[in-house]
């Protein structure tokens, strides 16, 4: 099928899904979770082909190591995924939820419930682990689903996709599509009659590439310059265990720490700063920490390495933390450790960002690990959606109103009142 029949067919079996019971739904959702552990050999099989290839890309320079770091599924990891889509065909029905009742007159009832958004594209780079939560979310949603990986994951992406579209049966098969050519990419984007919603999960430049190439909205985030304030009145212990989770547990994350923040008085900053380099983490410092502590000074004070590689910088106290992430910040994750209740108040309050945390790495910024069962992504958006986006963010309003042969003119000539009444 042509990229423009693809999406064609997903709308199609998205409005037959819709009408299906909420049963049929979890019911196909657990088909893909045991299928997924069923087959974990062979897509174990089939990734590993992937990663060969990546491992001498990398090596001639041709794939980033964070983008290969992307790559690789394991036996855990698979039975992680089909938990997930457990956890999210566990959740409360989202569709046809009502969220509003209103009486606009006697006998005329009107009615707010939620509702499928359409179909979604989603352009993602590595991470094959991806395509089963965002086809779980999907279609607990009830949306039609497009997929278009990366080349470098084209065997997994490949063996997912049919282990998953395998188990929908009896569900349409046409809810997913694969869509594997770079060609294919501009005739989607320009499918705004047909596409309702574009996300991109990847890298700055594939972000930027579909913002500029679209009139579907988009819902993602460019950057994951993620910061941590540590205050003066931090814990040590906390401080060092906190600072080198959101760095080391995987660096090429979105969520992973780039810029550490150290108030001026804080004492234990020196022994923060060495358990960082024993972990391996190359250090560098903004004007200030390069100057006081011998750092090599960073290229920017907004940059995201993506790697094990950090930015420290000292700021004389919350105020002028919360500043500089503004400043510098791309509106991710951001945290504080500190024992003050008044510095803690004042950073929750004041930063202006999806998510914001305290005395707590910002490794937890993840849909599974909020309770969503997965994510489709992460929106630093204000409109729509806002940090880890699971069902709720897949979903749209839709009004429905009964009468009784109830026509506009009585109303036009005073005839008939309106009553406008809130109902249960």
């Amino acid at each position: 099928m042509t990229a423009k029949e693809q999406a064609i067919a997903a709308r199609n079996a998205c409005r037959t899904v819709q009408t299906l019971d909420s049963a049929d739904r979890v019911d196909a959702m657990h088909r893909m979770a045991d299928a997924l552990v069923a087959h974990a050999d062979w897509l174990l099989e089939e990734n590993a082909k992937d990663r060969t290839v990546a491992e001498q890309q990398v090596a001639t320079g041709d794939l980033s190591p964070s983008l290969a770091a992307r790559l690789k599924l394991s036996k855990a990891r698979i039975d992680s995924l089909a938990d997930g889509l457990r956890a999210i065909a566990a959740q409360d029905e989202p569709l046809g939820r009502v969220l509003k009742r209103t009486e606009l007159a006697s006998g005329l009832n009107l009615r707010q419930e939620t509702a499928s958004i359409g179909v979604v594209l989603v352009i993602f780079e590595s991470r094959p682990d991806v395509l089963p939560q965002l086809a779980g979310l999907a279609l607990r949603s009830g949306n039609g689903l497009l997929l278009k990986g990366g080349k470098e994951a084209i065997h997994s992406n490949r063996a997912m996709f049919k282990v998953l579209t395998d188990a929908l049966a009896p569900l349409p098969a046409e809810l997913f599509g694969l869509v594997e050519t770079r060609s294919d990419v501009g005739a989607l984007l320009s499918l705004d009659d047909t596409i309702d919603l574009v996300i991109p999960r990847g890298g700055n430049a594939l972000v930027r590439y579909v913002q500029n190439n679209t009139r579907i909205p988009v819902l993602g985030h460019a950057d994951g310059i993620c910061h941590i304030f540590v205050d003066e009145a931090a814990d040590p212990q906390k401080a060092q265990e906190i600072v080198l989770d959101a760095k080391t547990d995987y660096p090429a994350a979105c969520n992973a720490v780039e810029t550490v923040l150290i108030h001026k008085d804080y004492p234990a900053a020196p022994e923060l700063l060495k358990r960082l380099k024993d972990a391996g983490v190359n250090v560098f410092g903004g004007p200030a920490a390069a100057k006081a502590y011998a750092l090599p000074e960073a290229d920017s004070l907004a940059l995201e390495y993506s790697d094990l590689a950090v930015t420290v910088e000292l700021v004389d106290d919350v105020d002028a933390a919360i500043q500089h992430i503004h400043t510098y910040g791309s509106g991710h994750t951001d945290a504080i450790v500190t024992e003050s209740d008044a510095a803690r108040d004042r950073f929750l309050a004041a930063v202006d960002s999806a998510c914001v945390f305290h005395n707590a790495s910002t490794r937890f910024a993840d849909g599974f690990r909020f309770g969503l069962g997965a994510e489709v992504g992460i929106s630093t958006g204000r409109i729509h959606a806002r940090g880890p986006v699971g069902v709720e963010g897949l979903l749209t309003t839709r009004w429905k109103l009964e009468g009784t042969g109830h026509t506009v003119g009585p109303f036009s000539r005073g005839e008939a009142e309106w009553t406008h009444r809130a109902l249960p």
